[in-house]
């Protein structure tokens, strides 16, 4: 009688092909099993780490928008409830007097008409505006890099115009936003809801606005305030990415 040797060696010549399948896959289940290991785990809690000790940076911000967009009522929310974004307006200059109890280098730098047109001339302002004669307001280079010197976002709230200019001498380092409303005649029903304004004024309010509406595609973003609780959310998370960004 043959072994049980013999048996084995003359019984198998045609199986081996069909075993290194089986052996393959047995040697690859240990690894796939292994993966959710101690190993990668530290340089992921490592970059969580990082992450959340990183600190915000700086910048500046544009927002423009048509008159009865609800930009204000925005960003006067996202300054309350968001203290940690370190935001500011900017400090503005102009030729006029103090009003009441209004302070030099707090709600204005005041300047005489001479002092403004000599800052003028010597190409220190970011933007400015003569809005009658010899009655200015502007924003001087400077006092911008003075306050992010000081670890403050700088807000800018001006008309779109003034929006595409700084947007363009800043470039990168600023971002801009366009608050624009869901239509012109959503816009009519709230300008005349606020009952400040004479019929014939509103008409003025609402042709200007058709005519700033052409300067939405030249920001970075457009939000629409067609509900103001998303469009407050949508503008902080606009605003924290870019603060976020290396």
């Amino acid at each position: 009688m043959p072994s049980k040797q013999e048996i084995g060696t003359s019984s198998l010549p045609q199986e081996p092909p069909q075993k290194p399948p089986q052996v393959a896959f047995l040697k690859a289940s240990p690894p796939f099993q292994a993966i959710p290991s101690p190993v990668p785990k530290a340089p992921y809690q490592t970059a969580n780490k990082e992450k959340k000790n990183k600190k915000m940076k700086n910048g500046l911000l544009i927002f423009s928008a048509p008159s009865g967009s609800g930009k204000s009522t925005i960003v006067n929310w996202l300054m309350k409830e968001h203290p940690e974004l370190k935001l500011a307006f900017s400090i503005s200059c102009t030729s006029r007097a103090p009003r009441g109890t209004e302070q030099n280098g707090v709600e204005y730098f005041f300047l005489s008409p001479e002092e403004f047109k000599a800052k003028i001339e010597a190409d220190e302002f970011l933007e400015y505006e003569e809005v009658y004669q010899d009655r200015f307001y502007g924003t001087l280079k400077s006092q911008v890099e003075n306050q992010l010197a000081k670890g403050e976002s700088v807000i800018f709230d001006v008309d779109v115009k003034g929006g595409v200019n700084i947007k363009k001498f800043y470039g990168e380092r600023a971002l801009s936003i366009f608050v624009q409303p869901p239509s012109v005649e959503e816009l009519r029903r709230r300008l005349v809801g606020r009952n400040t304004d004479a019929p014939e004024v509103i008409e003025q309010r609402l042709a200007k606005a058709s005519y700033e509406l052409t300067f939405a595609p030249q920001f970075d973003h457009v939000v629409v305030n067609d509900d103001l609780e998303k469009a407050q959310q949508e503008v902080y998370q606009l605003v924290k990415a870019f603060l976020d960004a290396e």
